[in-house]
């Protein structure tokens, strides 16, 4: 029998009880410190940076464990897509299907965009810096940073490692990956807030002040026939094993897919991709149990409502809330030594690319709610859907306008746009020439986007 004061027993909960207190030391200093709340840096990518910056003193470094941290980011971004997929959609204000359509080709044309300019920096680097370290597909993982967040960054930064390790290179994928994140994080908040500190000094638009206090109805914590809170199991303990019941199914899925027989190309394409999608398996796997469950109760053979919309929204939170601090914290700077120009470059360069092309969609695509339409994308192009709310609230803190409705359903057809990117992510890493021959793809799906989105409309009649 093992003993409880073994300290290998109290491993992982030691890196949670980590992860919670930097959470809540980094939420006080965000109140109680001007500057941070008036940055509107989320408060878990705060908590990530104060571990950051103090692992690399004596006693803390040993405490946190960069695999442990890796191991969460991993998870918590399944589970937070699972959570968020098993949600019944309920809209509170109407939005046109083709203004979600547009904003989905807006979302995969934005990570096309932001995975040529990460390319173009990259691979001319590699061909000229000679770096033993660096790796020439890395540009790549400037969409996933950006567009995607820690867990996605992780994700490809790992295959990337192994990719390079192929071809004799030493290169740190995890690391360089989350720490665009990371920046992607504070580019977001910062220029947000930088840029519309600009607009209200011209007089273009009206930021709160304050804090809005939001008025919620018994409609908003439950719907009809639901539950009871607390029976003979508890309401949260419901949804807690819904979100891993599907996520159980995702890993079956996965390990099924891995005992097959694939090849070569199996082997080192197909299957370490299969294993990073853990978030598209969630969220698919989520939506099929969903559907499962409204027509067993529309058939009366369940009946009550076993999913709770605002349960499954805090969830869903809490996960990316420790997704971002772990990702975060599993950052190693001596990993990144020898990085920092190819590193600088790429964000830099992501940033202001990102910054000037929704602009221009936003002008075309929400003429009479230019300002909510970007701040809402930009803040999840360069973080997550989350600091996207966060700025939107600045200026639109009770989502009268469609810009809100536009970013959570546009979930769904940026995901059939960007899949095939998705795909370009395991081929462009086997080599120069796949890398070369990717950018040649995303070039031409970023022209067809652009016909797309900029095409000529026929008035209409509001």
């Amino acid at each position: 029998m093992s003993s409880f004061a073994n300290p290998a027993a109290w491993a992982w909960l030691i890196q949670f009880f980590i992860i919670v207190v930097a959470l809540l030391l980094a939420n006080l200093i965000r109140r109680k410190v001007s500057i941070f709340r008036r940055s509107l840096l989320p408060s878990a990518l705060l908590a990530g940076l104060l571990i950051l910056c103090l692992k690399p003193f004596g006693f803390f470094a040993t405490m946190v464990d960069k695999a442990s941290m890796e191991i969460i980011t991993y998870h918590m971004l399944g589970l937070g897509f699972v959570a968020m997929a098993l949600k019944n959609k309920k809209l509170k204000s109407a939005t046109s299907t083709i203004k979600v359509i547009e904003t989905g080709a807006v979302t995969a044309s934005t990570y096309i965009i932001q995975g040529l300019v990460g390319l173009l920096i990259t691979v001319p680097l590699f061909l000229w810096w000679n770096h033993s370290g660096f790796f020439y597909a890395s540009g790549l993982l400037l969409p996933m940073g950006y567009g995607q967040g820690p867990g996605q960054a992780l994700n490809f930064g790992v295959t990337f490692t192994s990719w390079a390790e192929g071809e004799g290179l030493v290169f740190h994928g995890s690391d360089f990956g989350l720490s665009i994140a990371a920046i992607g994080f504070i580019v977001g908040s910062l220029v947000g807030v930088i840029y519309m500190n600009i607009l209200r000094r011209r007089g273009k638009l009206k930021i709160r002040e304050g804090v809005v206090t939001e008025h919620y109805t018994l409609a908003d914590y439950e719907s009809e026939g639901e539950i009871p809170h607390s029976e003979s199991i508890d309401k949260l303990t419901v949804q807690l094993c819904l979100v891993l019941l599907v996520y159980a199914l995702v890993f079956l899925l996965m390990y099924g897919f891995q005992q097959l027989d694939l090849g070569n190309f199996g082997v080192k394409t197909l299957k370490p991709l299969v294993w990073g999608f853990n978030f598209l398996w969630g969220t698919l796997l989520g939506v099929l149990v969903r559907w499962i469950i409204g027509r067993l109760r529309k058939s009366n053979l369940m009946s009550r409502e076993y999913i709770n919309n605002f349960t499954l929204d805090r969830i869903a939170g809490t996960c990316f809330d420790f997704m971002i601090v772990a990702g975060t914290a599993a950052i190693d700077f001596n990993n990144l030594r020898g990085l920092w120009l190819p590193l600088i470059l790429v964000c830099a360069a992501g940033a202001a690319v990102t910054f000037l092309y929704l602009l221009r969609c936003c002008r075309k695509l929400y003429p009479d709610y230019l300002y909510e339409g970007f701040f809402s994308m930009f803040g999840m192009l360069t973080g997550t859907a989350s600091n996207g709310m966060i700025l939107l609230r600045e200026i639109d803190p009770r989502f009268e306008t469609p810009a809100a409705n536009n970013l959570v359903l546009q979930t769904i057809p940026a995901l059939a746009f960007g899949f095939p990117v998705l795909l370009l992510m395991g081929f462009a890493p086997q080599s120069m020439k796949n890398t070369l021959v990717t950018m040649g793809i995303m070039a031409v799906a970023l022209l067809l986007f652009g016909l797309f989105i900029f095409r000529k409309r026929k008035k209409q009649i509001q």
